[in-house]
């Protein structure tokens, strides 16, 4: 794994495994949900992954989708690729609704509904919780060979 992925908590923070990427919970959340998708590759820039990287993107994206929605019926879902810090490549997921979302002992508003996420409000995560949201969303995941 590189270094993005291993900054974001890697393997505690992990909810599903791909040939190309990894799925991982962001552990300071702005919405409820919110996921951080990474390369496993060492590229830096979205065009240098390998052309089947972004075949797998369309299963992967689907399975995050679907997800996201059992989890919190979201009404819009943003991915930001927000590589300013973190060199390799990688979205931020946030699953964007209107009020507020809860799940294990947590309330997470959308303080950033309608307009663009506020990500500097996000909600930081404990160990506990990171362990409680991720066990939550893999229960929710699709089967990792499942294809539209």
């Amino acid at each position: 794994m590189n270094d993005t992925i291993r900054r974001f908590g890697h393997p505690a923070t992990l909810i599903a495994e791909y040939a190309h990427w990894v799925v991982l919970l962001r552990p300071e959340q702005p919405t409820l949900g919110s996921l951080v998708l990474a390369a496993k590759s060492d590229a830096t820039a979205f065009s240098a992954l390998e052309p089947a990287a972004f075949a797998e993107l369309a299963t992967v994206s689907w399975h995050i989708e679907s997800a996201l929605e059992r989890a919190v019926g979201y009404a819009r879902i943003n991915y930001l690729m927000l590589m300013m810090v973190d060199p390799h490549v990688h979205f931020h997921v946030l699953p964007r609704y209107d009020g507020s979302r809860s799940e294990a002992g947590l309330v997470v508003p959308d303080k950033g509904w309608p307009k663009a996420p506020a990500l500097g409000d996000a909600v930081a995560l404990t160990p506990a919780e990171i362990d409680a949201l991720a066990t939550w969303l893999k229960g929710l995941w699709p089967d990792p060979t499942a294809t539209r």
